[in-house]
């Protein structure tokens, strides 16, 4: 089964943020102390994961498996979706193991947590800018934006009621 381009197109916010976290996790690496080479495959290995992953969320947004304004789906998704991403990375690039990868998955689980708190929040504000840019060529898009709209009206009319 192949993914159409107008699918392709909800999962680039997603895929962004996670490869911009996944840099940004090499410029740690190299405040640590590590050489230039070292950080560099060291965020690319976590870069690519945590950008599929977040590609992946974007998809299943447009599917309607995750909906905005709610975070705990997202929250079991990155905590699982994390871990994974911080394997292959410390597989590749890291200092190994020594505690075991069960402690290590069950420790990046808790992380991963802290991780979708900061994804869906950037999510939230960069993914209605997208879709309104590609809602006139994406029916995908043109739909993923109506639900945003709904839950912003919704959040609108929740917040006129407080006052």
């Amino acid at each position: 089964m192949m993914i159409e381009r107008q699918s392709l197109e909800l999962a680039l916010p997603g895929a962004s943020i996670g490869a911009a976290a996944g840099a940004m996790a090499g410029g740690l690496v190299l405040f640590a102390g590590q050489p230039i080479g070292m950080a560099a495959l060291s965020a690319l290995a976590l870069a690519l994961p945590l950008a599929l992953f977040g590609g992946v969320y974007g998809l299943l947004l447009g599917q309607g498996v995750f909906r905005p304004g709610t975070f705990g789906p997202t929250g079991l998704f990155w905590m699982a979706a994390f871990p994974l991403s911080r394997l292959v990375q410390d597989s590749l690039f890291g200092t190994g193991l020594t505690e075991g990868v069960l402690p290590f998955l069950g420790y990046q689980a808790m992380v991963g947590l802290g991780f979708a708190i900061g994804f869906v929040w950037l999510h939230e504000r960069l993914m209605p800018h997208w879709l309104v840019r590609r809602a006139p060529d994406n029916p995908r898009a043109e739909a993923v934006l109506g639900i945003y709209l709904q839950y912003a009206h919704a959040l609108r009319a929740r917040k006129g009621g407080r006052r």
